[in-house]
């Protein structure tokens, strides 16, 4: 299995809607790409939050194949949805793993 991590902080001032749109918009359209099978949320806990909290979010793909065929299809109009509704108010890491045991 692989997993696409994307680590995000996010502003104070829009934290509660940020997640809230994570929750029930963001996540859902991903999802509808049909290249991942499951997902988790997540906030990081023991870091400094006086800019906001961080999230991450863990999309897991049965094969690299898969999550090949979203971000080259799909991953650019989801990022460009995310800077269009909330700007420069969050910064996001994006990281790749598999699944070893």
């Amino acid at each position: 299995m692989i997993i696409y991590n994307i680590t995000t902080k996010v502003h104070n001032s829009i934290a509660a809607e940020w997640l809230q749109w994570l929750k029930t918009i963001h996540v859902k359209d991903v999802m509808e790409s049909e290249c991942f099978t499951e997902y988790k949320i997540v906030q990081l806990l023991e870091i400094d939050e006086t800019d906001g909290p961080t999230f991450a979010v863990q999309f897991g793909a049965e094969s690299k194949g898969l999550y090949n065929r979203y971000i080259e299809k799909f991953a650019g109009e989801m990022r460009k949805r995310s800077f269009d509704k909330w700007g420069d108010k969050f910064i996001s890491i994006r990281t790749v793993m598999q699944i070893v045991d």
